[in-house]
């Protein structure tokens, strides 16, 4: 039996879609990696996403281009922010693998500007 997630096989990007506390979709293309039924996302811990998910875990998830551009349908799922010391490597981890150098350059960009390790919040995406 094949998973929703399977639509996301070699897609790059999802646009996640997050809930205003007015009900109002937000959504944002971001890099995932996929651990068997988990999807897992790293941001800003100050970003608009993590704030909405402290309001309600309700998300949408589509595959898209790095723009946005929707490339499927999207499906319901929850999102949880990782706290979790040993999970959070984990995300991390599997960002790297799939990602490689092009997020290692990111993150160096990031700390060239100033972010710390401590300013990124990790996400799990569950269907």
């Amino acid at each position: 039996m094949s998973s929703v997630l399977d639509r996301l096989n070699d897609h790059q990007f999802i646009s996640l879609t997050t809930f205003r506390k007015t009900g109002d979709p937000v959504p944002t293309p971001v890099w995932f990696a996929r651990a068997d039924d988990k999807l897992f996302i790293y941001t800003q811990t100050s970003s608009g996403k993590v704030r909405r998910i402290r309001h309600t875990t309700r998300v949408t998830v589509a595959p898209c281009k790095a723009n946005g551009e929707l490339l499927g349908e999207a499906f319901e799922a929850r999102a949880r922010i990782i706290e979790d010391a040993a999970e959070r490597k984990r995300a991390d981890d599997l960002l790297t693998q799939k990602y490689g150098l092009m997020k290692r350059l990111f993150l160096l960009l990031g700390r060239l500007r100033g972010a710390k390790d401590a300013d990124r919040a990790y996400l799990e995406i569950s269907v």
